[in-house]
């Protein structure tokens, strides 16, 4: 690699961050598009899960109880995390289209319908959380202890729950439009708020009052509640892609039917894998803690790892959706041709990284000699599928994309419902594989949906999807 090439490539991960409104996706060089799209969504998405781990670090010194609440809370937030992704999806389809349309005043509108839509959950979530709270954390499973200290911090989470939806919301329009770069932003914006908020009004620090548990429930949704604002701003801002103005939030009810018949698929999606990999753990679970330890690390390995896989699939989505709008269909296929083969190759250097030097990579985050076992093992079945994951990925979100939810909503029933889970408790039990039986069944999963994906995604029928 030539020192030139080296300062082109800097250039353009620097673009990347920036971001700009005048960068057309729908022509010129596929592969430039996939990077300065990808790029700031990697970070995006890493940011997400950074406010999980940063509050429970900082809680895990109050006890058990406070961690059981953030825990629990966390649990029920995931539920409205499956709406929020889900109607994000739909949002994107609707504003990439009208984007490719060069359309950008009727991209604003289906912005501000989502919006509504937004409201409308938001208070139905913080309204029953705030008055059910206590009810919620027991219905959880929570002892008395849990329900003292934590009600307060759960009706707090829940009935904020506004900047998690708006976050998710606002994203997507960016997203849609091709400004992920801004997405990027809001999220770390949000993070060093609450990093910094988190020990001082959890621990009381300087000036501020010591509020335990319930210090982190603060700084999550003012931290959130700033970045939600900074989204607004540039969504008024004239000189962006996208620019809301007063007559964009007059409700449009047919449009708001349509997104929210797209984002029932996305919904969906969420919900049927997330319910998989609960029903996996209560399988694994019976084998002992050794097991769940080892495999919950594993997942957790693999979870991190495919972040960059993850940001390439849903540049795919944008670019689909930019291109059918444009009327590029054919552009919109080689696209996601294009971008299959950089996250498999992606994904099969992970996997031969996995394969070939798992216990290292699981001895950094445990030294129990039992539990790194199962951890390695692990690891290294469900690497082996990494190949076909990475096409299953970039072929879902160009459904999404395209604004068919639904047909990849049908490939997760098959594939999880219909052949993972079956297979895990018949090779556990049955064949008395014990957890080893769910590892193999995950790799079942995972190359099927390669398959699958892949196979609908030929069929061409996402090219005559109407959003």
């Amino acid at each position: 690699m030539t020192l030139q090439q080296i300062k082109t490539g800097l250039a353009l991960f620097r673009q990347a961050l920036l971001g700009s409104s005048t960068i057309n996706y729908t022509e010129g060089s596929i592969a430039r598009a996939t990077f300065l799209l990808a790029v700031p969504m990697i970070l995006e998405m890493s940011m997400e899960s950074v406010f999980a781990i940063v509050d429970i670090f900082f809680v895990a010194s109050l006890g058990a109880e406070a961690v059981a609440t953030v825990g629990l809370t966390e649990s029920v937030i995931s539920l409205l995390y499956a709406v929020a992704i889900g109607l994000s999806m739909g949002t994107t389809a609707m504003v990439s289209r009208r984007i490719g349309e060069e359309d950008p005043a009727a991209a604003a509108q289906a912005a501000g319908q989502a919006l509504w839509i937004g409201v409308v959950v938001s208070l139905l979530v913080g309204v029953g959380g705030i008055v059910f709270a206590e009810d919620i954390l027991r219905l959880m499973g929570a002892e008395e202890a849990v329900v003292g200290v934590g009600t307060l911090y759960t009706q707090l989470m829940l009935g904020g729950c506004f900047t998690i939806v708006f976050l998710f919301l606002n994203n997507a329009i960016f997203r849609g439009a091709g400004d992920a770069s801004i997405a990027m932003r809001a999220l770390v914006l949000a993070n060093g708020i609450n990093i910094v908020l988190d020990p001082c009004l959890i621990f009381g620090w300087g000036p501020f009052p010591e509020m335990g548990v319930t210090g982190a429930a603060v700084a999550t949704n003012i931290g959130r509640g700033i970045g939600v604002l900074y989204q607004l701003v540039y969504l008024c801002a004239r000189d962006r892609r996208i620019r809301l103005v007063w007559q964009d939030f007059v409700i449009r009810l047919r449009m708001i039917l349509t997104l929210v018949r797209i984002s029932v698929g996305g919904i969906l999606q969420f919900l049927i894998a997330t319910a998989s990999w609960v029903f996996l753990m209560r399988l694994v679970s019976v084998y002992g803690s050794d097991a769940v330890a080892g495999y919950t690390i594993a997942i957790r390995i693999m979870m991190f790892v495919i972040l960059p896989a993850w940001g390439l699939s849903n540049a795919v989505a944008t670019l689909v959706g930019q291109n059918l709008g444009a009327g590029k269909v054919e552009r919109a296929a080689s696209t996601v041709w294009q971008v299959a083969k950089y996250n498999v190759a992606y994904m099969m250097a992970v996997a031969l990284i996995n394969i070939a030097i798992p216990r290292p990579i699981m001895e950094i985050f445990t030294t129990e000699p039992q539990a790194v076992a199962f951890g390695v093992d692990a690891l290294r079945i469900m690497s082996y599928s990494f190949g076909f994951m990475a096409l299953g990925m970039v072929a879902i979100q160009a459904f999404n994309g395209a604004g068919d939810t639904m047909t990849p909503m049908w490939v997760n029933v098959f594939c999880y419902w219909m052949v993972q889970i079956p297979a895990a408790y018949w090779m556990a039990s049955k064949l008395a594989m014990g957890p080893y039986g769910v590892f193999w069944s995950v790799f079942l999963a995972e190359v099927l949906m390669g398959i699958v994906g892949i196979l609908c995604f030929m069929q061409g029928r996402w090219k005559t999807q109407t959003v």
